[in-house]
């Protein structure tokens, strides 16, 4: 009965996703929306960026093991990350009226620093979309009770989230988000409440326990190695996830600067608050049934939450459960198979063909979407990561390689195009060298000597005389709002239309 249910709420998903590929009539509704969501919409958009798999199984299966230290990177960094994304980016980047964000540090810089940064963004998304795969393999292999494998279970959600997103883009990522976040607040609201009654004391035994078991304790021990540590995962998320297509396709579909900001703010505040339910429900588990999950939790700590249901609640709640649990994890990787295919697509590929046709870019972004989806299931299965260190590990590479040129270019005007060479190369090798030649028993998280020798690189190489791109510093951004009102960018002096 369960699986039936799974795969009739499936099929109303395709379905919406498909009814909402009727609005697509060119590349720009493909990538955001014709630029035309509403506040609601844009809040479901921001809140679906990060509830997905890593919310749901990895955060509360790494709190139940750690408690909140565990999580500083997520819900703390992530939801830190769509709050200054909406008070500090939205208004900058929404009037540049982009289509993506390689565009903008074409504008800003050039065509290399476009390509560069762009290669970065697409390949931090390779952990967060196989994270949410591999999120689906583990649902269908749970709800068939083994019938269907892991591996055929990434295979066949892979496969239901590209139908949809392939032909509807961003507003039937738009369309489902909203009504996937219904859906996935409300069964995981109702299973915290089941979860609560089968504890004695309820919610308040619950919490109590866990304060004092030290679960509750957020910041490290007085310990200035772990301090740094900590930071380091903190800011890793926290800024890392800024420069991300996803991120900013929300800020753009927005239809005002005004919605793009509050929309941010609304959602990430959502996301902050809600991201704490599962960590309820996966912990009150440990206290209905001690033996059994403390053991799981040692084993599989991602099978606490689903175990749960499956063995301790009602039919009801176990569709409620993984109904949610499928919103969530659909609306997230949609989106995030979307982004880098867009990305890749405007501001590499295109340059190959900067004459084709608004029809012919459009179905150039739908085989990108493609060939994106087959990388990233290969890379799911082929990986034995958790889904939590899946996405922790996603944005280092935008940390060190596409953080500083963007905050940099919008707020100070004398950074140049050399600044941005140097900040890209410079932070992309010294994460890298780090990364290989110390790794883990580095005192310093190699993607933050990565963030500062990026940071030391722009301004060493703009305030430097200048021998690579502008010999001036670059245009500030009341100029390049200018110049994209015009609807007219160039591409190494070709007219280049959106």
């Amino acid at each position: 009965m369960l699986l039936w249910f799974v795969i009739l709420y499936l099929l109303v998903s395709v379905g919406i996703g498909l009814f909402a590929a009727t609005r697509v009539h060119n590349a720009k509704d493909y990538a955001v929306a014709g630029r035309s969501l509403p506040l609601p919409v844009v809040t479901a958009t921001v809140f679906a960026t990060w509830f997905g798999a890593e919310a749901v199984f990895g955060v509360s299966a790494t709190f139940v093991k750690e408690g909140l230290t565990g999580v500083v990177a997520d819900p703390f960094g992530s939801s830190m990350c769509l709050i200054l994304a909406g008070i500090l980016f939205s208004r900058y980047l929404y009037r540049l009226n982009l289509l993506t964000l390689g565009d903008f540090y074409r504008l800003r810089y050039n065509r290399t620093v476009e390509v560069l940064t762009t290669i970065c963004i697409v390949a931090s998304y390779l952990g967060w979309v196989a994270a949410q795969i591999k999120a689906l393999g583990l649902i269908f292999y749970i709800v068939t009770d083994g019938a269907v494998s892991q591996e055929t279970g990434m295979i066949l959600g892979a496969a239901i989230v590209l139908t949809y997103t392939t032909f509807g883009g961003m507003f039937s990522v738009a369309f489902l988000d909203f009504v996937q976040m219904a859906v996935s607040m409300g069964g995981l609201l109702f299973i915290a409440w089941v979860a609560s009654g089968k504890v004695e004391g309820g919610t308040a035994a619950v919490i109590d326990h866990a304060a004092l078991a030290g679960k509750l304790d957020f910041f490290p021990e007085a310990d200035p190695w772990k301090w740094i540590a900590f930071l380091g995962a903190w800011v890793t998320m926290m800024l890392g996830s800024i420069p991300q297509q996803d991120v900013f396709q929300r800020i753009t579909s927005a239809k005002s600067a005004r919605v793009a900001l509050w929309g941010s703010v609304i959602g990430a505040s959502i996301y902050f608050c809600f991201t704490f339910v599962p960590m309820f429900i996966a912990y009150s588990a440990t206290l209905i049934d001690p033996t059994s999950f403390n053991r799981l939790v040692e084993e599989d700590s991602q099978l606490v939450l689903p175990t749960l249901v499956l063995q301790h609640m009602p039919l009801a709640a176990q569709v409620l459960f993984f109904g949610a649990v499928l919103s969530a994890i659909m609306s997230c990787s949609s989106a995030t198979l979307l982004a880098p295919s867009v990305t890749f697509a405007e501001n590499v590929i295109r340059a190959f063909w900067p004459r084709m046709s608004d029809r012919q870019f459009l179905w150039t972004m739908r085989v990108t979407l493609v060939c994106f989806a087959a990388t990233v299931l290969a890379f799911a299965l082929h990986s034995d990561s958790t889904i939590f260190e899946m996405v922790e590990n996603a944005y280092k590479v935008s940390l060190a390689g596409a953080f500083v040129p963007l905050v940099v270019g919008i707020f100070w005007r004398r950074a140049t195009t050399q600044g941005a060479l140097a900040a890209t190369f410079g932070g992309l090798a010294a994460w890298i060298l780090v990364e290989i030649l110390v790794g883990e028993k580095s005192p310093v998280p190699p993607q933050l000597i990565g963030l500062a020798v990026s940071f030391l690189g722009m301004f060493a190489g703009s305030l430097l005389p200048q021998w690579v791109g502008h010999k001036v510093p670059g245009r500030p951004l009341h100029e390049l709002a200018h110049q994209a009102a015009r609807g007219t960018h160039h591409l190494e002096g070709r007219p280049h239309r959106h």
